[in-house]
């Protein structure tokens, strides 16, 4: 009886683990398919000549950019294939001269307004960026609008390449994803889950379909929006209080009966988002919470992420038992599998950044638990201005 009983007190933590690491192994495989699949399908605009014969009005908003908006105000003066294009600058509010170096780069380019933004909040039930958004877009006299932020570099044909393809696919709005610069290792970690995270987790074609607001991924780095649609759907007048202002905008969109989906922006855009950890960490904590409420929706995601992509590691290295262990191998090279098919086509770092997935996934997560937590607190700021 003594012996019965020890081997089934050895057995059971051996067979929970195995039945942990197995199950993490496989969710992970079947995100790692996911991803796969989404990568050969999605829209990837690319450095390509197109001609295109609407009005197109680009769309840049700088809070104290003068550091490094001049690149990107190079790139889109140098945009090719648009005949009929303006650019509205709106300097909001800025203290550290970013209107004089905006003016110094375009001199007297008539395609070029700027717009002086006064150094205030922005007015009740607003947020800053959203408020420059509105602002610019009820300036802009185009066809089609294209929001750029001020740390973004575009090649020369990538407005008429983005414009071109949601034209082609009947789409209202397209947004690529710029390849993301990392250089510093907090970057190298984090940076790379931008886009890895939605192309695992929303079905692309799906996606370009739905009408259904949750179905959404854009970013507000380039978004590319038909300014009827815009325009009907409420813009960013209809998402004002919205942190994430980019998802909130195609959300209202598919409400009111339009079309729009995220595509891989790599061949035509960069973007260095953050140069330092505490950088990373500002900016992430302060919106993370509103992609993934409500709270159990979080945590949710929090412990599927642990399962599939920390757990696994964690089982191949201590696992007790052979089955536990060989899960665990499994499960990690699936994960750094998914990491490596996204990486690859992004033109992102591969190697051997890949093999931190564990790493990237574990911070990410940490970073969903920290940007709830300072949102109970009410401690959120950026660039100076308070958030709800």
């Amino acid at each position: 009886m003594g012996v019965d009983l020890l081997d089934a007190a050895t057995m059971n933590p051996r067979r929970l683990a195995r039945a942990i690491a197995g199950t993490g192994a496989l969710t992970s495989a079947a995100l790692t398919a996911h991803a796969t699949l989404n990568m050969r399908r999605i829209r990837r605009p690319r450095d390509e000549t197109v001609t295109i014969h609407e009005r197109v009005s680009i769309l840049l908003p700088a809070r104290n950019e003068a550091e490094r908006i001049t690149p990107t105000l190079r790139s889109l003066l140098a945009q090719e294939g648009l005949p009929d294009m303006e650019i509205l600058v709106l300097d909001d509010g800025s203290t550290d001269g970013t209107a004089d170096v905006v003016r110094q780069i375009v001199g007297s380019d008539p395609r070029v307004k700027v717009i002086d933004g006064p150094d205030d909040l922005p007015p009740p039930g607003w947020l800053g960026k959203s408020w420059a958004c509105h602002r610019l877009a009820q300036e802009a006299t185009g066809e089609v609008f294209v929001f750029v932020d001020a740390d973004v570099q575009l090649s020369a044909r990538a407005i008429a390449s983005t414009v071109h393809h949601m034209r082609e696919g009947e789409l209202d709005l397209l947004s690529p994803y710029p390849r993301q610069i990392a250089i510093t290792a907090a970057e190298r970690v984090t940076q790379p889950l931008v886009v890895w995270s939605w192309v695992t987790a929303l079905p692309i074609r799906i996606t370009e379909r739905s009408h259904y607001p949750s179905m959404a991924a854009a970013v507000g780095q380039f978004l590319v929006v038909d300014a009827r649609a815009y325009r009907i759907s409420g813009g960013h007048s209809a998402i004002s209080g919205l942190i994430l202002e980019d998802v909130g905008v195609l959300r209202a969109l598919k409400r009111a009966g339009f079309r729009g989906a995220p595509a891989d922006g790599s061949a035509v855009a960069s973007c260095r988002m953050y140069t330092s950890w505490p950088e990373i960490y500002d900016g992430y904590t302060k919106s993370v919470w509103s992609a993934v409420q409500p709270n159990p929706v979080a945590y949710g995601l929090v412990a599927v992420m642990t399962l599939a992509y920390v757990a696994p590691p964690v089982f191949a290295l201590l696992g007790p038992g052979r089955a536990a262990r060989a899960w665990g191998i499994a499960g990690y090279a699936s994960g750094v599998a998914g990491r490596y098919v996204v990486a690859r086509r992004t033109g992102e770092r591969v190697w051997p950044d890949i093999l931190l997935q564990p790493a990237s996934v574990a911070t990410f997560a940490g970073l969903i638990l920290a940007s709830l937590r300072r949102h109970r607190a009410g401690t959120i700021t950026w660039r100076g201005r308070p958030l709800p």
